[in-house]
């Protein structure tokens, strides 16, 4: 029935149908443990146009995409500015930022490794000060911090109260960091993406839409 490929069906305890447009453009589909292969085809044939159109987008950006080489005057992105790599030869440190990200000439080989070190710090840092900020505001209290390398989830909540959040968040700007952590502080009595999870978020944060999209469009921006 279906004129689109499914990649990956993931079946779960969930209550309804999520269609995901993977970074490869391919098509995921999430659904509840018993839904029938022919209803899943049912609902991605009605989608059809959707799916098409994000696929389209997902392969134009790929396509647009340029892998970083690590070289003099390369551009990274650091809360949603764009700062450039220098080498530098008198550091007391491997990386210093200031205006830039400077790194020491003889770790030259080593840079990738020791500018994601330096984001994994300044995201702990930064992520931490914005969850105890938003968490004061709204009572939700949490358990432990964490920071991931994880490259598809921004974030998770645990049944513990313990929040994960991948170090890609401190390339993007402020406010789009800060709805991933009202996202998941929210998930901490909200355990599903219900109407009442939504509107959680929307009273903390009330423009959360605009960052929500942000990331959905701007996803690749936040890889090295």
């Amino acid at each position: 029935m279906t004129e689109i490929k499914i990649d990956k069906i993931i079946r779960s305890k969930r209550r309804t149908i999520a269609l995901e447009v993977a970074r490869d453009a391919g098509l995921i589909v999430r659904a509840p443990y018993r839904t029938p292969l022919d209803f899943i085809e049912k609902v991605v044939f009605k989608k059809r146009f959707w799916i098409k159109e994000k696929q389209e987008f997902v392969r134009d950006r790929c396509e647009k995409v340029v892998p970083k080489e690590f070289v003099n005057g390369e551009g990274f992105l650091y809360l949603g500015d764009m700062y450039k790599l220098e080498f530098v030869d008198d550091l007391n440190m491997p990386i210093v930022f200031k205006d830039g990200f400077q790194i020491l000439r003889k770790y030259c080989n080593n840079a990738k490794e020791i500018l994601i070190a330096w984001y994994k710090a300044q995201a702990y840092q930064k992520i931490s000060e914005r969850v105890i900020w938003h968490s004061s505001l709204s009572g939700l209290k949490y358990n432990k911090i964490k920071i991931s390398g994880a490259q598809k989830r921004w974030g998770s909540c645990s049944a513990k109260g313990n929040l994960n959040f991948s170090w890609r968040l401190i390339m993007a700007p402020l406010r789009v960091l800060d709805y991933v952590v009202v996202h998941e502080l929210a998930h901490l009595e909200e355990k599903n993406h219900s109407k009442r999870f939504w509107n959680k978020i929307k009273i903390i944060q009330p423009d959360y839409e605009q960052y929500k999209d942000w990331l959905k469009e701007n996803r690749h921006l936040l890889d090295i």
